[in-house]
């Protein structure tokens, strides 16, 4: 009987050997078989003679195919590249790639894991081909991926590869595939590119081309059920991707998503905009599509009586000041009141982490519930249906996932709300939102939407993200190290990223607790008392009070580090390093959220010069931004995040007997309608009062206006490498 089983294992190695050997033959086959038209293609029009490289035949393919129960998903890749220099020689010189992966769709086992299909050869000018034996010269990596080294490339060489991608798993009766939005274009021209997409029953496809890339077309087959498409473009001009540049919402590009459903009972259900059936390739989406998706989706629902219950005895003098405080107490009580149990379960701390019903998950559970409480008193509203400003226009809309919605609240001046995460607040919109056009959906007083019209989003200016620092500077008596205090404001904007990178739970946890006067986890452990005993809990509170001591030293650690970054300094040139959280900033999107800092830097930015010492004052507006040489010419239009600005007062304490000298290059003003930089230097009694300003005035510049940036951006980086003369007096 063992013989038997190991010669079954046998058998069942040898066929799958075999199974594998031919994909990979049909891999092979299918990119470099008897029906390849670019065997033999070398050459490449005269002007682009001048570049890194050209990319003779580029070939995309997407496959959707099932059997039974089990769906493949192909996806692979063909590039045929000239190299023209020695820049393009070492670029591919290497390449990186995973040979087994194990898939994350549907419902799969070990069996199912994916595997991906290299192979890259050589093409000499004289003709001669070298294929590279991969399984031989790659070299696994700990992280699963594999490395090859490709030896003896030369300019004038051409590179043909593919990487052919084949993922199996077992579907349930529905699954949307992740969404595809690429350009057409590369960092390197492209003479011919060839998107080919494959499917059949089952499979709804929605695609799209955009800024004028060329329309998917149909090819004709013999199978009834099999459906086959293909995109063509020639002579493609290489696209630099350079700082603060969106592609999908200017470059030539495809969008496409697809999702499978075995019946019409699946599909009916879907949170996509589908197709009437799997034969059309869906490419607009109707207002009138919108609506009646988001219809059945957010009518107001949940269970919302501790609202009720936190509204009871309290008055308002408006109903903006209502919603304002009602959305506060909801990020409280279906969020940040669970965070605490999300760090013991997290920690196991506790072997049983408690049930969190009433924890809201999504952005679409966000707006039933708060749309719930705005019906319920009668506060007219509108549903905002919206898509970031580097998905492209919300005219273009496709993709479901790319949808942004926010709950427009219609006071007397209008209030926004958007799904909140621990630090979110009320009339936060999300910068790549901001200014964008959307549409507004109008519910009746059941709830049901009824209507659906264009609309666009407020902007925020300048002024109002705004990132505050204050440096008091200190020199010691040999002039060895400086005495720093620093206070920083951010608001707006500018605050978000700090609010999650710098605070831990407690910070803010608890100042929630106590503006609610609700329980922290160890004073909740007390209602299960005959389970959890006294001396548990107090094991418990000594467990989470280990665990926020190890947070804080983290934290400190990521405070400093932050510090040593902004001042390009190192580890050891910064010494008796504190910080402390002054104020959190989490109640109205202009409150700032402030943290002081207090360290001393070592032996930097101050030398000797004879009797007198070189301050290298700029460097305490941090680093700025530098436009190399070849970015000084630019044909893509400008778009940021959104307008800010960094302001910086630093005062330095002179010390006795010496005066500052050179305070005329410290004085700076430029100022256009893209941006700012204007700095003064003054002394006034014993100390250098030094104020700058760098302002970013919108979040979209054409590309006009890119000399306009130029100025205030090189004008700011040259006073970060000013320098005043401390001279000794006489």
């Amino acid at each position: 009987m063992k013989f038997k089983i190991l010669l079954l294992a046998v058998l069942g190695f040898v066929f799958t050997t075999i199974a594998q050997s031919k994909e990979e033959l049909a891999a092979k086959e299918f990119f470099w078989g008897k029906d390849d038209k670019y065997k033999n293609a070398n050459e490449i029009p005269d002007k682009w003679k001048n570049e890194s490289a050209v990319v003779i035949y580029k070939n995309i393919n997407y496959d959707y195919h099932k059997f039974g129960k089990r769906v493949t998903y192909k996806n692979s890749i063909r590039k045929r590249i000239k190299l023209l220099d020695k820049n393009a020689v070492e670029e591919f010189s290497k390449f990186s790639f995973k040979n087994r992966f194990r898939s994350t769709k549907g419902l799969y086992t070990w069996r199912n894991k994916g595997k991906v299909f290299f192979a890259i050869k050589i093409v000499k000018p004289n003709g001669k081909e070298i294929a590279i034996d991969v399984d031989k010269e790659a070299i696994a990596q700990d992280d699963g991926n594999y490395k090859i080294a490709i030896a003896n490339l030369e300019v004038g060489d051409i590179v043909d590869y593919y990487f052919y991608s084949v993922e199996p798993f077992k579907s349930p009766y529905e699954y949307i595939f992740d969404p595809v939005e690429r350009t057409l274009s590369d960092e390197y021209p492209i003479m011919n590119f060839k998107l080919y997409l494959e499917t059949e029953n089952d499979f709804f496809i929605n695609f799209k081309s955009i800024n004028g890339a060329p329309k998917l077309k149909e090819i004709k087959t013999d199978k009834r059920n099999f459906r086959k498409y293909v995109l063509e473009a020639s002579d493609i001009e290489k696209q630099d991707f350079p700082r603060w540049f969106y592609p999908l919402a200017e470059v030539p590009a495809i969008k496409m998503q697809t999702y499978f459903a075995r019946s019409g009972k699946f599909e009916n259900r879907a949170t996509a905009f589908l197709p009437e059936n799997e034969k059309i390739i869906k490419s607009n989406v109707s207002q009138n599509e919108i609506l009646e998706l988001y219809d059945t989706r957010f009518r107001p629902s949940g269970n919302i009586g501790d609202v009720k219950g936190f509204l009871k005895g309290k008055t308002f003098h408006s109903n903006e000041e209502k919603v304002i405080a009602v959305y506060y107490y909801m990020r409280h009580y279906y969020l940040t009141r669970f965070i605490e149990f999300m760090v013991v379960a997290k920690t196991q701390i506790l072997d049983n982490a408690f049930y969190m019903p009433a924890l809201i998950q999504n952005q679409k559970e966000f707006v039933r519930y708060f749309t719930l409480f705005l019906a319920k008193n009668k506060i007219p509203y509108n549903i905002v249906v919206g898509t970031k400003r580097y998905n492209g226009n919300i005219k273009d809309l496709l993709i479901e996932e790319n949808v942004d919605l926010v709950v427009r609240v219609n006071t007397k001046n209008k209030v926004y709300a958007s799904f909140f995460s621990p630090h979110t607040d009320i009339n936060y919109i999300s910068p790549y939102l901001e200014g964008t056009d959307i549409y507004l959906l109008s519910a009746n007083k059941k709830g049901k939407m009824t209507e659906i019209k264009g609309g666009k989003l407020p902007s925020s200016s300048y002024k109002d993200n705004l990132s505050f620092k204050e440096y008091k500077l200190k020199l010691n008596d040999d002039f060895s190290e400086i005495k720093i205090d620093v206070k920083t404001k951010l608001k707006g904007y500018s605050k978000t990223s700090d609010q999650y990178d710098r605070m831990i739970f407690s910070d803010y946890v608890y100042e929630d607790y106590k503006k609610y006067d609700t329980k922290d986890f160890i004073s909740l452990l007390k209602g299960y008392g005959l389970i959890i005993g006294k001396k548990k809990r107090q094991q418990t509170k000594q467990k989470l009070d280990a665990v926020i001591t190890k947070l804080k030293g983290k934290q400190k650690k990521y405070f400093k580090e932050q510090t040593e970054a902004e001042l390009s300094v190192g580890e050891k040139d910064i010494e008796d390093y504190t910080y402390k959280i002054e104020k959190t900033g989490r109640y109205g999107i202009n409150t700032n959220f402030v943290f002081t800092e207090a360290f001393k830097l070592k032996n930097k930015y101050i030398k000797k010069a004879g009797p007198n010492y070189i301050l290298e004052i700029g460097k305490f507006i941090g680093g700025q931004v530098k436009i190399k040489d070849k970015n000084r010419k630019r044909d893509a239009n400008i778009y940021m995040t959104n307008p800010r600005s960094y302001d910086y007062k630093i005062i330095l304490e002179i010390p006795e007997g010496y005066k500052v000298v050179g305070l005329d290059k410290l004085n700076k003003s430029v100022d256009n309608t893209t941006g700012a930089f204007i700095s003064t230097a003054k002394v006034i009694e014993n100390k250098l009062i030094i104020e700058t300003s760098k302002q970013y005035k919108h979040n979209f510049e054409p590309k006009e206006n890119w000399s306009k940036m130029l100025a205030f951006l090189d004008e700011a980086n040259q006073f970060y490498n000013e320098k005043i003369l401390l001279k000794k007096e006489k």
